[in-house]
């Protein structure tokens, strides 16, 4: 069973709780049927995380600024595209061949944004493993864990899901060719599209 922490963690992931989104001790201990003191100390670990702020006396789900979403693009782009080239270098032809099939799935949500923001944080997470580098795994979960705190994804947007699952299908044409180089611009490409589509949400340029 999760703990306390985890079961907070993912329902800020699932977009349950969104930011700005005051949470209380009592409420959340009646929503995941634990005691009071595990959610309390819950919270605290959230708080210091940076993934919840204070409101006054109350606890929020933290929201990111613009200055906090360029560093944060900027930080995933680097760590995503050495995950990239790392994978070209170390993926199984079992994990390619899982990659791929994610693509090919993913393509029945193109009319979901929900669905299909939750697959394409698998699948982000896929190339992760598949670098076969567990300290850069566990600082890609960080900057990811920092993303559930993003109003809303930039997979919304009109078109950009197909568009993402082609950039997807060549990131893992590149790793499957064990092509380092053509790997890590495919994900540097990936990011800073998804950056750009966001930045025009934030303008409210979404047409």
């Amino acid at each position: 069973m999760k703990d306390a922490y985890s079961m907070i963690l993912s329902a800020i992931d699932a977009g349950i709780y969104m930011p700005g989104d005051r949470l209380v001790e009592s409420e959340l201990a009646e929503r995941f049927g634990v005691s009071r003191t595990p959610i309390r100390e819950a919270l605290q670990r959230l708080e210091t995380q940076a993934m919840l702020s204070r409101d006054g006396r109350s606890l929020i789900v933290a929201t990111l600024d613009h200055n906090q979403l360029a560093e944060l693009y900027t930080v995933r782009a680097e760590l995503e595209a050495l995950a990239a080239r790392l994978a070209a270098r170390h993926a199984t032809p079992e994990e390619v061949r899982v990659m791929g099939q994610m693509v090919a799935e993913d393509r029945k949500n193109l009319d979901n944004p929900r669905v299909l923001a939750r697959t394409n944080r698998r699948f982000h997470h896929q190339i992760h493993l598949a670098s076969h580098n567990r300290y850069l795994v566990q600082q890609l979960d960080l900057v990811h864990r920092s993303m559930a705190l993003m109003a809303r994804t930039s997979l919304s947007a009109e078109g950009r899901g197909a568009v993402a699952l082609d950039e997807h299908q060549e990131i893992v044409d590149a790793i499957g060719d064990g092509d380092a180089l053509r790997a890590d611009k495919a994900l540097r490409r990936h990011i800073s599209t998804a950056w750009e589509t966001r930045l025009k949400q934030e303008a409210g340029g979404d047409d």
